[in-house]
C-alpha cells in the first residue's frame, strides 16, 4: 500500500528526518513511502552492485552506486522537492559531474529497478525519461526476468531477448537472462569467463 502525502509545506518537507529520503521518494511535491526492500531484494541488489563493480566499474570505466537521490537539474536547487531513488545508477566518466554526493542532478547512464511486486518501478519510467536516462533496467525479484527499456525518441522501448534469451545493453557490455530458477545470470557480453548467476550464495 503505497502512502501519498500531497499537500505538504516545502518547511516539512526540508525539515522532515534526515533518514527519511533513505525510505521515501517525493514526485511533483508528493511523498511516496515503500517499505523497506525484503532481503531477496537487497541480497540481489548487493550481488549486482558488485558484479558491475569488479566487471564493469573496475579501472575508471564507471561507477556504481546504490540507492542515490536523484532529481532533475532544472529542480537541482530544491531537489528535494522531486526525486527519485533507484536500486542502482551506472554512470560512465562523461556523466560523473552529476554527482553531487547527496544527490545526483542529471541523466546516469543507467537506472536500475528491482521490481517488488505492488512496487512503483514502472510508473518511474516517465520520470527516467524526461530525465534522458538512456537505459532503464527492470529486474523481477522473485523470478530474476530482467527487462530492459531503451530510450528511442524520448520513449522507452522493450529490448527483446535474443535467439538464445539473452537481454543485450547497448549501454553497457552487459547481458542478462533468468536461470528459470530464481537466479539472475550475467555476463559482459562476447566474454564468457564472466559468466555468473545471481545472488551468488
Amino acid at each position: 500500500m503505497n502512502a501519498i502525502i500531497a499537500a505538504t509545506s516545502k518547511t516539512w518537507i526540508d525539515h522532515r528526518h534526515p533518514d527519511a529520503a533513505e525510505r521515501d521518494e517525493v514526485w511533483n511535491g508528493e511523498i511516496h513511502m515503500a517499505a523497506v526492500a525484503n532481503r531477496r531484494h537487497q541480497n540481489l541488489n548487493f550481488h549486482l552492485q558488485m558484479y558491475l563493480f569488479n566487471h564493469w566499474a573496475v579501472g575508471g570505466l564507471g561507477l556504481v552506486y546504490q540507492e542515490v537521490n536523484l532529481t532533475t537539474p532544472e529542480d537541482e536547487e530544491h531537489w528535494k522537492n522531486n526525486y527519485r531513488i533507484p536500486d542502482l545508477v551506472l554512470l560512465d566518466p562523461p556523466r560523473f559531474h552529476i554527482d553531487k554526493n547527496e544527490y545526483m542532478a542529471g541523466a546516469p547512464l543507467v537506472c536500475v529497478e528491482i521490481y517488488s511486486p505492488g512496487d512503483e518501478s514502472y510508473e518511474k519510467l516517465d520520470f527516467y525519461a524526461g530525465l534522458g536516462v538512456p537505459e532503464v533496467w527492470i529486474i523481477h525479484r522473485d523470478t530474476k526476468v530482467p527487462e530492459i527499456y531503451k530510450l528511442a525518441d524520448g520513449e522507452y522501448q522493450v529490448v527483446s531477448p535474443d535467439a538464445e534469451g539473452w537481454v543485450i545493453s547497448t549501454a553497457v557490455p552487459v547481458a542478462m537472462q533468468s536461470t528459470g530458477t530464481g537466479k539472475l545470470r550475467i555476463q559482459m557480453r562476447n566474454d564468457p569467463t564472466t559468466l555468473a548467476e545471481l545472488p551468488d550464495r
